[in-house]
């Protein structure tokens, strides 16, 4: 009998669709089962594995072994994934231990990231106290140890020590807040739960390091996480010898991994041009250096005839290049996308080593579902759709192109092979392009129109020129001096090339549906067929390219409160028209509210901003303005901030003044407060925010900024109309504001509060949600429901996006 190496057996692709289609079919539970539920399904897994090895002919002919196949994959795949999520949920944070004060002993455990505002870093627990008694805690934290401000410190008596310089592997006691892994959930928006899920991390918080803390103390060196180590001291060498900072950050986030060294505005660069994924190790980083890798392990193995002897060639090379390129990712971090890569790499290795020749689709597939297998949650990642719809459409599109290539260019003709090397490339770069656009605008609402320019110099450039040198460089420290002049050549060419007004589009994303059709249609268009085969790809391209986002009716209006943590952005929808009210908080001098929520979530809803308000000054309702701003160039600026404010230069403001209104679609906009002589007088600026009321006529909405009490008794004194169904609570629900006059006055059936989670200021105070709750009044809160919705055409309902599209690794307040 001879064995099939090119086929395989029957129903081995129905086991690697089942394998993939359960591990899916277990990311979509909103809860998790008790591990006896998983056992059960893994036995039924079993019996339909068993029923594919001793199925009868009968069975055979009518496609039953396929079918028990598809079965057990499914089955099995969910169960494993199932059972490891139950495994890891058991040891989360208990609700008790956040926000005490606990001490803890251990190492650590990755290579901390500094900036501004001091350390971010990882700790592997090894022991912890809470008043002076063992407790069991998380086995990983990560932590902040803040340099300018301690979250929840009493500035008066918390004064916060300088942060000190860690170093992995040193083993430390210090004091601690925790706090169970919570963020921000908006549509469309980055699932941060689920990223500290896949990467094992049960508990944030920040170290205690006030003058009235036990000083954080460092108890030893060790030899642990080796690998983090080195990544750390090369980081660190990168900084000290290269000058250029933004050059300094690109070479340590191509030879350790650290993409957090990359500056914001380089990163809206490379997004723009479409070389986001070169700026990091990626999977292309390593498949290249795998490749290099491998060239060079078989070249030096054929200079021994003793070891072609013993072993082939190309079987060493492929097995070297492996090795290799699994070093090079534990030294970039491990990240899991290189994780991916090595998995798949090791998959196709081991099946050419055995000796099998199986066609691409099962090839494919056989390594999606090893990745699978090993990291489920990757099937939530958007960098997982990218690399592997690429690679299928690669072989999808020409499988014959290499064979093609070389025949093209026999190896007595050099130039021919360069052409037909060059031809290859550009037509794989325009079939990865036509096809993933489809799927960019799904994964992300924008998609760049300079890409094809930009990645056709960049990714030999980075791959061929700048990533050998920087590696060199660890070796031999002038290289990266040379690699620091070709980033800055390609820096400045990509920054040319997203100057163009036209560098990228946005579009409103659209549903899985019409994205999933809109990669066939852009695989039919590149594939080489008949033209007329290939035009059938032009209505799939349709409903991907022309989605429009559903917007409220003529004379109806909707709400989005996003959710941002401390502070205030809503979106106010009407049919033809868009409000921003406040932009959220400034994180980091690196980071805000405006870049990473509010303007994803207008890019998303593919809005034209038509005016934006800022109630005040303070940075939880201006951090992210700027961001707005530079997104949506046409909108107007209203606001209470002084002539002064570093925003008026980049858009003149008109000030807010009770009295101003205007009308779009039907719907009234009037502001409240403050009025025109309060700018001649002394205040704060809470006392200053511009109040917004919202009418269609039958529905109100107030939007209150951070009024206090003095300015809702003036508005309820001088016999202002502040009725409304909704009310943006004011100040967040602070001790200060929503007095029970106001309330009683406005009689909102529904109340919103934006306030972080365990936020420092204790916002909501208990007794005003004490007084909304004695009214009848609904308080929503996004803590518990992340973005709320609320439309004037169901005035009694608001729709929460943790309740919308709950999962079970989200974080679940009682």
């Amino acid at each position: 009998m001879s064995h099939d190496n090119r086929a395989g057996p029957g129903w081995g692709t129905p086991a690697l669709v089942g394998a993939v289609l359960g591990a899916a079919l277990q990311l979509q539970q909103p809860a998790l089962w008790g591990w006896a539920g998983y056992v059960g399904t893994a036995a039924c897994g079993f019996v339909a594995a068993l029923a594919v090895s001793f199925s009868l002919s009968l069975w055979a002919r009518a496609g039953g072994r396929a079918v028990c196949a598809v079965a057990a994959g499914t089955l099995l795949s969910f169960s494993l994934c199932g059972l490891r999520s139950v495994e890891f949920a058991a040891h989360a944070l208990k609700p008790a231990l956040e926000g005490r004060d606990i001490s803890v002993t251990g190492v650590i455990a990755a290579m901390p990231q500094r900036n501004e505002t001091g350390l971010r870093f990882r700790l592997e627990v090894e022991s912890a106290k809470l008043d002076d008694a063992a407790i069991d805690l998380v086995p990983e934290l990560l932590l902040g140890w803040y340099a300018n401000a301690t979250p929840g410190a009493a500035p008066a008596t918390q004064a916060p020590r300088e942060a000190a310089d860690l170093r992995t592997g040193e083993r430390w006691q210090m004091n601690v807040r925790l706090k169970a892994p919570h963020g921000n959930s908006n549509p469309h928006g980055f699932d941060y739960e689920l990223w500290l899920w896949e990467q094992g991390v049960q508990a944030t918080g920040y170290v205690r390091d006030g003058r009235n803390d036990p000083a954080p103390a460092r108890i030893a060196d060790t030899w642990r996480h080796p690998v983090e180590r080195a990544r750390q001291t090369v980081r660190d060498a990168v900084f000290a010898h290269v000058d250029d900072r933004k050059t300094a950050g690109l070479l340590a986030a191509l030879i350790a991994g650290d993409q957090n060294a990359i500056e914001r505005a380089d990163w809206d660069v490379f997004r723009a041009t479409g070389v986001a994924h070169l700026m990091s190790i990626s999977g292309l980083h390593i498949t290249m250096f795998a490749w290099a890798a491998a060239l060079l392990v078989g070249a030096l193995w054929r200079r021994s005839a003793r070891l072609c002897l013993a072993w082939p060639a190309q079987h060493a090379a492929l097995v070297g290049g492996v090795i290799l390129a699994t070093a090079y990712a534990l030294f970039s971090g491990w990240g899991v996308p290189s994780q991916r890569t090595i998995w798949m790499l090791a998959t196709v290795g081991l099946l050419r080593l055995s000796g099998r020749r199986w066609p691409w689709p099962r090839v494919w597939l056989l390594a999606c579902a090893v990745v699978v297998t090993i990291d489920p949650w990757a099937l939530l990642q958007a960098g997982f759709w990218l690399s592997f719809v690429a690679v299928g459409v690669l072989f999808a599109a020409d499988p014959g192109t290499p064979q093609r290539a070389r025949e093209a260019a026999p190896p007595s003709s050099r130039a021919a092979r360069v052409v037909a090397g060059m031809r290859s490339s550009v037509h794989e770069q325009w079939v990865v392009t036509v096809a993933l656009t489809p799927l960019s605008l799904l994964l992300f609402g924008q998609v760049s129109v300079v890409g094809l320019l930009a990645n056709a110099l960049a990714i030999p450039w980075v791959t061929l020129v700048i990533t050998p040198l920087a590696m060199a460089g660890v070796l031999l420290r002038p290289l990266w001096d040379v690699a620091g002049w070709a980033i800055q050549a390609l820096q400045s060419y990509l920054e040319w090339l997203a100057a163009f007004p036209f560098a990228s589009i946005s579009m409103a994303a659209p549903p899985v549906w019409a994205g999933a059709a809109g990669v066939v249609g852009g695989l039919l268009l590149a594939m080489r067929l008949p033209w007329h085969a290939r035009l059938l790809g032009v209505p799939l391209l349709l409903p991907v390219l022309l989605w429009q986002a559903p917007r409220p009716a003529p004379g109806q209006f909707e709400l989005l409160a996003a959710d941002i943590g401390q502070g205030n952005a809503v979106i106010v929808r009407t049919a033809t028209h868009t409000l921003v009210y406040d932009s959220g908080p400034r994180y980091s001098p690196e980071s805000d509210a405006g870049h990473r929520v509010v303007v994803p979530l207008l890019r998303a809803f593919d809005e034209r901003v038509d005016t934006l308000v800022l109630s005040h000054r303070d940075s939880d309702h201006t951090g992210g303005a700027a961001a707005i701003l530079g997104m949506q160039q046409q909108a107007a600026l209203l606001s209470s901030i002084e002539d002064g404010h570093e925003l008026q230069s980049l858009r003149p403001s008109t000030r807010c003044a009770a009295g101003q209104q205007w009308q779009w679609d039907g719907i009234d906009f009037q502001v409240l407060h403050p009025q025109a002589g309060d700018y001649d007088a002394v205040n704060k600026p809470n006392a200053i925010s511009c109040v917004l009321r919202i009418s269609n006529g039958a529905r109100t909405a107030l939007l209150a900024g951070d009024i206090e009490l003095a300015q809702e008794s003036r508005l309820v004194r001088d016999g202002a109309d502040i009725r409304a169904d909704v009310l943006l609570v004011p100040h967040h629900g602070s001790k200060t504001s929503s007095s029970e006059a106001f309330l009683d006055t406005v009689q909102p059936s529904i109340a919103l509060v934006q306030a972080g989670y365990r936020n420092r200021f204790g916002h909501p105070a208990a007794p005003v949600l004490a007084r909304y709750r004695e009214r009848g009044i609904t308080v929503i809160d996004s803590p518990h429901c992340g973005a709320a919705r609320w439309r004037s055409d169901q005035p009694a309902a608001v729709t929460c996006q943790r309740g919308a599209q709950p999962h079970y690794w989200s974080h679940r307040l009682p």
